[in-house]
């Protein structure tokens, strides 16, 4: 139930297909050799894995190759597996290195280095595959093809493809898919299978290479089939996993800036964990394998379908609470309203009465208003200018009568106290000693002799008596028994 649209890379598929899911699944080829009467020899495949592998070792021993690592995993027993690859010319060979080899040879390998390795070559018998045994990592330096990708991955940075800002939503549930991928690969078929179970999404196919030569261009051309159909909601571009030189085509350049300026969001979903690609940058959205692609985009119908009969559930049971709390509400209020007649009438017996309390209230602020008025009155007829001038008038009468006998009183005693100062001060004057016929004796340098022996003979001496000095000459200088030295 395949039916074509916008050319023949695209192909649609409805849901409740599961024919057209089948489809999808790789279909194993299986070859029969056929063994001619006439040969020989028949060999068994062990037998020609052994002679092959006898000849391929006898031809590289210890042989030196100079590559660039790529796809290096570590595996949990201990050997490591890559791939060399050649630089300049369009080849590689696996490569393993036992866990016997030296620590530090295996310490050297990474993605991207530049080594020269030393071993053989063999076949590996139970696949039949050519691989490289190396003994010894000799490094050389990092390898042009990581080089040149770490530039192409920082000049898209630069001009902001791999932004966050720019990175689209997803839709939450669309209708249309468009998917680019692999018509016979594992991707279509987990996308479709994925997709149907939780939902009935269309998926349109963009068949399209997604590894080796020329695998970019293809998607490129695969991703400008679905730009042309309008009802595309968003596209899935992605493939099944593999090795870092399978998913070389999604570090294109012109892939990622097609995907980035891509008219509807892209989920990028190639299946690999450690190695990220530039289209995964460059996507709105990445995933990490194609079916965790499909569950991102297509809403689980059974888990909604759960979800809106909990949903219900729930609102009903809600309604219900909602209701009936309502319904008591209303009840309550009913009863505490009663009937609007009498409601209406108590109202206005309340307004009645805050009428009347009102009235009072302000006849009682007028009456004590009204005696406030007349205290005014009064003690401003007391404080009249003319009945205070009187007072103070009246007041000044006694207060002039106290104040003369008061100054009176005080003259008198000041007289008294000066009459008895000036009989002291006459007492001990030295005038008053002089009166009563006293004198006072100086030398010539006017110092008072208050004894005879201060002077000398034939000195002169000042005599200050009551009126008057008189000068005199010390003729004689006595005792205080009354002799003396005439000299």
């Amino acid at each position: 139930m395949e039916r074509r649209e916008s050319g023949p890379a695209l192909s649609f598929h409805g849901a409740g297909d599961p024919d057209e899911v089948a489809a999808y699944q790789p279909r194993a080829s299986s070859l029969e050799g056929r063994a001619a009467a006439d040969e020989p020899e028949v060999l068994s495949v062990a037998a020609l894995d052994q002679r092959l592998r006898r000849a391929v070792e006898h031809a590289s021993q210890d042989a030196r190759v100079l590559g660039e690592v790529g796809g290096f995993r570590l595996h949990s027993s201990g050997h490591a597996y890559f791939t060399l690859k050649d630089e300049r010319e369009d080849a590689l060979i696996n490569c393993v290195m036992y866990k016997t080899a030296a620590p530090r040879a295996r310490k050297l390998l990474a993605d991207g280095v530049r080594v020269v390795l030393t071993g053989r070559a063999t076949v590996y018998a139970p696949r039949g595959h050519l691989q490289f045994s190396v003994t010894d990592v000799r490094p050389v330096g990092r390898g042009a093809l990581l080089e040149a990708l770490e530039r192409l991955k920082q000049k898209l940075a630069g001009e902001g493809l791999f932004a966050a800002e720019r990175k689209r939503a997803l839709p939450a549930d669309p209708a249309v898919i468009g998917v680019v991928t692999s018509g016979n690969g594992a991707a279509i078929h987990d996308i479709v299978t994925v997709s149907y179970r939780r939902g009935a999404p269309r998926i349109l196919l963009a068949r399209a290479t997604v590894q080796g030569p020329g695998a970019a261009q293809s998607m490129a051309r695969a991703l400008d089939q679905l730009a042309r159909v309008p009802e595309v909601e968003v596209v899935i571009l992605g493939r099944g996993g593999g090795s870092a030189e399978d998913l070389s085509a999604f570090n294109d350049e012109a892939l990622v800036r097609k995907l980035a300026s891509f008219p509807v969001p892209v989920v990028s979903a190639v299946g690999h964990e450690v190695d990220v690609t530039l289209t995964d940058l460059a996507a709105d959205a990445r995933a990490a394998t194609p079916s965790q692609a499909a569950e991102m985009l297509v809403a689980d119908r059974l888990e909604r379908r759960k979800h809106l009969r909990h949903l219900y559930t729930r609102i009903a049971r809600a309604t219900r609470q909602a209701l009936e709390r309502r319904r008591v509400v209303v009840d309550r209020l009913a009863r505490s309203i009663g009937s609007p007649g009498d409601l209406l009438a108590e109202r206005q017996q309340k307004l009645d009465e805050a009428t009347m309390r009102l009235e009072r209230a302000m006849e009682r602020a007028t009456s004590r208003r009204k005696e406030g008025l007349s205290e005014i009155e009064r003690r401003l007829g007391a404080r009249h200018p003319r009945a205070v001038i009187a007072g103070a008038r009246a007041a000044i009468g006694p207060l002039e009568v106290r104040l003369v006998a008061a100054e009176r009183r005080k003259v008198e005693g000041l007289r008294t106290t000066l009459g008895r100062h000036v009989a002291r001060l006459d007492a001990l004057s030295p005038l008053g000693v002089l009166a009563r016929g006293y004198a006072i004796a100086t030398t010539a340098s006017g110092r008072a002799v208050r004894a005879a022996k201060e002077v000398g003979v034939g000195e002169s001496i000042t005599v200050r008596v009551h009126e008057g000095a008189l000068r005199a000459e010390v003729t004689a200088v006595l005792d205080a028994e009354g002799e003396g030295n005439d000299g």
